[in-house]
């Protein structure tokens, strides 16, 4: 791992219950790991989540109206962060959580 993906990815690998990750920007894949390991589907597909989400701008605003989303599915999410121009993206194992008896 070159110092500079050290620098991209540091702290990702530290996120609870990851399975994986991936650093995109301008839709091309700068770093990846674990399930995400070199993943362009899973890239592209995020990056058009992000575009659309970002053509929802509020009137006047030019900034990026989010800086996190959270795509939760029943047994991982995918929780995508934007910084600059960089979308980081991180698979994520759900805990399993036991019913409450009343």
């Amino acid at each position: 791992m070159t110092a500079a993906t050290a620098a991209l990815t540091q702290g990702l690998e530290r996120v609870p219950d990851q399975t994986g990750y991936l650093v995109i920007c301008d839709g091309a894949v700068l770093a990846s790991s674990g399930d995400l390991e070199n993943d362009e589907r899973t890239a592209g597909v995020i990056s058009e989540l992000v575009n659309t989400a970002c053509a929802f701008r509020l009137p006047r605003c030019p900034e990026v109206p989010f800086r996190r989303i959270s795509v939760v599915f029943g047994e991982h999410s995918f929780l995508v962060t934007i910084s600059g121009q960089k979308l980081f993206v991180v698979k994520r194992q759900n805990s399993v959580r036991e019913p409450v008896i009343v």
